[in-house]
């Protein structure tokens, strides 16, 4: 697997954004590792997106934002399984307005021959006890923790096990939508405002995005550092 189909992946990416959204991003990364995809992008909002954000409706542009990346999710999706030759089994996407960044991963369902390569000197123990903090702080501790070091800016973690039962009970009665964005302004701010990740890291975090899995009670956090 070579930088080739990585970038030609980057490249289809922002062709697409373009155009779905009439405006494509300043850049587009992707880092490959394992099962584990992830497509970074910055410099991407739209001149209508900026308005509204200013104005104080960030809510309706996330839920219009999702709907069309959903979209923009099945295009891409055909591309990254005939460029890697394996399936998508899941994807996963979240969005910074305040940094104009944001990030879509898939999750293979077979590992590819790429070798990760993270930073050496981060410990994993330490994250991964971090993020079970922070996730106390703004629900539970997860079930279960795993960390995937894609490379030496990009950390993965999965958790198993977040949700609580009255927010159970909210997908239940139909307010996933409300739910996600909820968590998604709760988490994050816990995240980057309480969370020792520089520490740990010995590096700037430029990112930290976050997305779920209801259906299967399970939850992508992305570490984008600055390397």
């Amino acid at each position: 697997m070579n930088q080739e189909i990585l970038n030609s992946i980057s490249s289809f990416t922002s062709k697409v954004l373009r155009k779905n959204f009439g405006k494509g991003p300043k850049l587009c990364q992707s880092t490959l590792c394992d099962r584990y995809l992830v497509v970074y992008i910055r410099g991407f909002i739209s001149p209508m997106e900026e308005v509204l954000i200013g104005q104080g409706h960030r809510n309706q542009v996330d839920k219009a934002r999702t709907v069309i990346i959903k979209h923009v999710i099945e295009e891409l999706k055909g591309v990254v399984e005939i460029s890697l030759d394996r399936d998508v089994d899941d994807y996963y996407h979240d969005w910074n307005f305040p940094n104009n960044s944001g990030m879509i991963m898939f999750v293979l369902d077979e590992p590819v021959g790429i070798e990760c390569n993270p930073e050496e000197k981060v410990n994993l123990k330490q994250l991964e006890s971090e993020v079970a903090r922070i996730s106390l702080l703004v629900e539970k501790v997860p079930n279960q923790i795993r960390v995937y070091p894609l490379s030496k800016s990009v950390y993965l973690i999965e958790r198993m096990g977040i949700l609580i039962p009255i927010e159970k009970s909210l997908i239940q009665k139909g307010f996933a939508d409300e739910l996600r964005i909820t968590k998604d302004e709760l988490e994050k701010s816990y995240f980057h405002r309480d969370g020792k990740f520089e520490e740990i890291f010995k590096v700037n975090v430029r990112d930290i995005f976050i997305d779920w899995n209801f259906k299967e009670d399970k939850s992508f956090m992305a570490f984008i550092l600055n390397h």
